[in-house]
């Protein structure tokens, strides 16, 4: 175990932590990603890394060279759809929409309602229509084309994750800000009316959420971090109750194919564990998939299912600039990228 940790490390020490020039912007992306690195609460350091898998090089500061200002205040989501990308940014509330083949900002929306910030949180879409969770208890609703927000639809407390599922999207109601008083219900908004239509009570401060292959949604209650343990909880979308309840601790879950990966904390060792849990069973086929030994603070997993690789995000205990792991699909390392300050979500480019 020592001898790999160390190959590990030199294989760390020797990887692609190399930036590229900051003047050389050429816009053309392929077989790369943009990373979200999140910064820290109220400095004003959200930055976008991009990773070239080509060869290896990341630069940093993505974002400013191109657009020559800085993203804000704490970067939560980031999604492409159609020729469009959509960056969240919580604290500073707005939402950045850049040309997904020049980077050019094409708007920045404000997520004010009056005085108050909306503090938005996850992003998605439907149709001609972009759907953010707000920490003011709304999800808001922006017109793909015109770029303008038509709706606000009320929901819980402090909505946090949300997912589009065959015509419906599933909102994880947190109530974070009022610890430890949270929200335990998970809202459904019928996507032709744009109401919602259904709560489902699932268990203490709610996250994320994924589908599998077969349209049921699965949704991680949080609990309390305490006396109260976290849980997966499985909805059948049908009929919108719940199914099943895993009752094993899990912090955050990423589709893997037909599967899943879940990571949680061994309660022996106090290391990250990433396993492999088959949704269609309700099976963990493999406690230990991928060992996060490795790696100091698990900030986020990604799977690209074109190249069918995995990407692991390390935090680094939220004060030194992150790193990004590079997995082939059997859970092998294969690579680390040097990036920005807390590094959360990976958007592809191919």
């Amino acid at each position: 175990m020592r001898l790999i940790k160390g190959l590990f490390f030199f294989l760390l020490l020797c990887s692609c932590d190399k930036n590229t020039d900051p003047a050389n912007t050429n816009n053309e992306v392929k077989n790369g990603a943009l990373v979200l690195c999140e910064g820290l609460f109220q400095h004003n350091n959200t930055q976008l890394s991009y990773i070239n898998f080509e060869n290896h090089e990341v630069e940093n500061g993505f974002f400013l060279n191109r657009v020559g200002r800085q993203l804000g205040d704490t970067g939560n989501d980031i999604k492409r759809y159609g020729d469009k990308i959509y960056i969240v940014i919580n604290v500073s509330s707005t939402i950045e929409i850049l040309d997904a083949k020049s980077f050019e900002s094409l708007k920045q929306i404000s997520m004010m309602d009056g005085s108050t910030a909306k503090q938005p949180r996850n992003i998605d879409f439907y149709e001609n229509h972009a759907f953010i969770s707000c920490f003011d208890g709304y999800v808001d609703v922006i017109d793909t084309s015109s770029l303008e927000l038509t709706q606000r639809i009320q929901v819980g407390a402090n909505p946090d994750q949300i997912m589009v599922i065959d015509q419906k999207l599933y909102v994880s109601n947190s109530g974070g800000l009022n610890y430890p008083q949270m929200d335990s219900t998970v809202s459904i908004i019928d996507l032709n009316s744009l109401n919602e239509i259904k709560k489902i009570d699932v268990g203490l401060n709610p996250g994320p959420i994924c589908a599998d292959d077969v349209g049921n949604a699965f949704v991680i209650s949080r609990g309390n971090y305490g006396n109260i343990p976290s849980k997966l909880i499985k909805i059948d979308t049908d009929i919108d109750e719940i199914s099943e309840e895993f009752n094993f601790s899990i912090s955050g879950i990423e589709k893997f194919g037909n599967k899943f990966l879940i990571n949680f904390v061994n309660s022996g060792s106090g290391n990250n564990m990433i396993a492999l849990f088959n949704p269609l069973n309700g099976v963990i086929e493999d406690n230990s998939f991928i060992s996060a030994d490795q790696i100091e603070t698990l900030y986020g997993i990604q799977y690209n299912e074109i190249s069918d690789k995995l990407y692991l995000m390390d935090a680094m205990n939220y004060t030194n600039t992150g790193y990004v792991f590079e997995y082939d699909a059997m859970g092998n390392f294969l690579n680390s990228y040097h990036v920005g300050l807390n590094p959360s979500k990976i958007l592809f480019f191919e």
